[in-house]
């Protein structure tokens, strides 16, 4: 495997560590502001991401960032690392235990690696996803250290799919599976990944959102399907991905896209129509 990569995993085992252990004395006890686009921020939010961006400057000097809190516009950089210092933000401010650290890493506009910390559950997963990118190596899914797998199951009404909160509407219909709302994009993702769930629908995730569990998804057997016009990956040098959401569904094996993504995709198209 490439030596980067390798230095990326022992980077961010190391540093979302490090960056827990302080979130988690904090974890409950702040307050939260509204950002224009209806999320919420906190001064945890922010503190993490000038750790995280300080650490990438001097372990990867020529490597770029994008982040949720500070830098939307992709780098004209051949690596890449975008950040969710807190994916969960709300969870994190009202004292629900499901939040995480999220870290991809892309290799010319397409993720590679992906890392994601829960402190207060004490889960972490990563993978390696080099299809198509060039990279030597092999492709994988690992949650703390173990390999994972996404389910090979049929839907039924024993199974799960994970909803957000913006695409309830599908309970008007037929689901082939039971439902829960997690309230974490990453986490949804990876209850996939991990064989929790057969299928997660987001309907407004941000590249940050996906970056890193586009590859463990994937290095664990599932597939993403985005729900937007043209393809996210490559991220493109020069483009302001602050405010471009992103649908997407997960699903565990590709032969179930053509249950589910019938049922969703009106979630996609409510999501890219401009709001006046």
């Amino acid at each position: 495997m490439e030596q980067v990569l390798q230095d990326a995993l022992e980077f961010s085992q190391t540093l979302t560590q490090q960056i827990g252990e302080t979130l988690a004395t904090q974890f409950g006890k702040v307050q939260a502001q509204e950002k224009p686009d209806g999320s919420l921020v906190t001064n945890s939010d922010q503190w993490a991401d000038e750790q995280i961006r300080s650490a990438i400057a001097s372990r990867f000097r020529d490597h770029g960032v994008l982040t949720e809190e500070t830098v939307h516009v992709f780098p004209d950089k051949e690596w890449c690392w975008v950040i969710d210092p807190i994916d969960g933000t709300t969870n994190f401010t009202r004292g629900i235990p499901v939040w995480g650290i999220s870290l991809g890493l892309l290799y010319r506009g397409m993720p590679v690696f992906g890392y994601v910390h829960f402190p207060i559950l004490q889960q972490s997963f990563h993978g390696f996803w080099l299809t198509g990118s060039g990279l030597a190596g092999e492709n994988g899914a690992y949650r703390n250290g173990e390999p994972i797998a996404s389910s090979p199951d049929d839907p039924s009404q024993s199974h799960l799919f994970s909803l957000c909160a913006r695409s309830t509407s599908i309970l008007e219909q037929s689901l082939p599976c039971k439902t829960r709302i997690v309230g974490v994009c990453t986490y949804s993702f990876l209850l996939v990944a991990s064989g929790a769930a057969l299928g997660a629908i987001e309907a407004i995730p941000k590249v940050w959102d996906l970056a890193a569990v586009w590859v463990i998804v994937q290095g664990a057997g599932g597939q993403f399907v985005f729900l937007t016009p043209e393809s996210v990956f490559p991220l493109q040098p020069g483009e302001n991905y602050g405010k471009k959401p992103l649908p997407t569904l997960v699903v565990s094996r590709g032969d179930l896209i053509p249950i589910f993504h019938p049922l969703v995709q009106s979630i996609g198209k409510q999501a890219m129509t401009p709001q006046n």
